[in-house]
């Protein structure tokens, strides 16, 4: 039967609207599928860990007192008692460092010139009859300050030691205010100065303290020179000897010794370490030894034992995954080291590692997308993590056939 005119009128209608409806639709369902944004892959952190160090053990002397520590680590060891105990020649550490803040020295100067007296040479007949370490003296000799702090500090003389405090202070009763106002505004209140040379049992000082004193005095340039010079000829006076039976030995490059028959032999020293590339500065003391080889022995037993305990670590290598993106359109890439990192560590040293990945929708090779944050012992190191593919736009046909993936 034909179709009537309205009929045919109302079909061209539907065609018509429906055409319109296709098209409207597609105007709006185009731009909301192809310009909508991507949802972001999230990271899955893999499985990850750093192969634990090895624990120390350290020879620490019984007797006395001892502790090591090195620059950014921290104390190592320690042993014996905690409390102040005779310092003796140690003493002139602080003696040196004192005369150095009234009569500074750069590197390379020699410092005024200081004339000897009748003084002197009473002084030093005062300490021969105490059996003091002593160096010959006569009335006009002359000496640089730079030659008197080698007379103090390489041959621990007693008696040049007060003529150069004398000369940079007037007398002695002068000079230990000062000394005593050095220790508190440098915070050492472990320590307690009764002369000058440190002579009298009177002068004690706590092993922390120590070891403190010993990082001050090597930062002084003139001070980190002359206790690391093993020995030298000096006019009027002969061959000067280091004290310090252990200077050049296991990488001890200083500092100064101290001995008291009544008390025992101490040595303050410090010294230099190699791992890998890093170079580790050291400092201990070791007091109260019976006698000076018990002292070298011991002093080497403590530095050979904590030497050992550095060991250098890997904490990651480049390339390594630590974390994975997989896209709703199935592009997938990870997310690895972007280069090699090592860490020097002491002893049993605790590693821990946290990954944290950005979110990501697309994103090329090499670029960086997160983090990988080490905590060794009480430092912190971050490194950059970077995607090692390339995560690209899904593209129109994927877009068009997932538009709920896009919600």
């Amino acid at each position: 039967m034909p179709l009537t005119r309205n009929q045919i009128y109302r079909r061209r209608r539907i065609a018509v609207f429906s055409s319109i409806g296709v098209v409207l639709g597609s105007l709006v369902y185009l731009p909301m599928t192809l310009l909508a944004p991507l949802t972001p892959a999230t990271a899955v952190v893999q499985p990850y860990s750093v192969a634990p160090s090895v624990a120390a053990e350290v020879s620490v002397p019984s007797y006395g007192a001892s502790l090591i520590a090195a620059d950014g680590y921290g104390t190592l060891a320690r042993g014996g008692s905690e409390a102040a105990v005779p310092m003796a020649s140690i003493t002139k550490v602080i003696t040196s460092l004192v005369v150095l803040e009234k009569k500074p020295l750069n590197p390379g100067e020699s410092g005024p010139s200081v004339t000897t007296t009748a003084e002197d040479v009473a002084v030093y007949d005062d300490y021969l009859t105490v059996n003091g370490s002593v160096k010959p003296v006569r009335a006009g000799l002359s000496f640089t300050e730079y030659e008197l702090l080698q007379l103090v500090l390489i041959e621990s003389a007693n008696n040049y030691t007060e003529t150069l405090v004398n000369w940079a202070f007037g007398s002695q009763e002068a000079y230990l205010p000062v000394a005593r106002e050095w220790l508190s505004t440098h915070g050492f209140t472990g320590i307690t100065v009764a002369d000058s040379t440190g002579i009298s049992l009177e002068n004690t000082a706590t092993a922390t303290d120590l070891v403190a004193l010993a990082q001050l005095a090597l930062q002084h340039p003139v001070i980190a020179e002359i206790v690391a010079t093993p020995g030298l000829r000096m006019h009027d006076i002969g061959m000067l000897e280091n004290s310090n039976p252990v200077l050049g030995q296991a990488g001890v490059t200083g500092l100064k010794t101290g001995t008291l028959r009544v008390f025992g032999y101490n040595l303050l020293f410090t010294a230099s370490h190699q791992v890998g590339d890093t170079q580790i500065s050291l400092y201990g003391v070791v007091m109260g030894a019976p006698n000076e080889a018990r002292l070298e022995q011991d002093v080497l037993a403590l530095l050979q034992s904590a030497t050992a305990g550095f060991q250098e670590v890997s904490l990651v290598t480049a390339g390594s995954v630590l974390a994975e993106y997989g896209t709703a359109w199935g592009d997938t890439a990870r997310l690895v080291a972007d280069e090699s990192e090592s860490v020097v560590v002491w002893g049993g040293t605790a590693i821990s590692v946290l990954v944290s990945g950005d979110p990501v929708t697309t994103g090329e090779a090499g670029e960086e997308a997160g983090t990988a944050t080490f905590v060794v012992g009480d430092r912190t190191i971050e490194l950059p993590l970077v995607l090692d593919s390339d995560v690209a736009d899904p593209g129109f046909w994927w877009r068009l056939a997932n538009p709920v993936a896009l919600l």
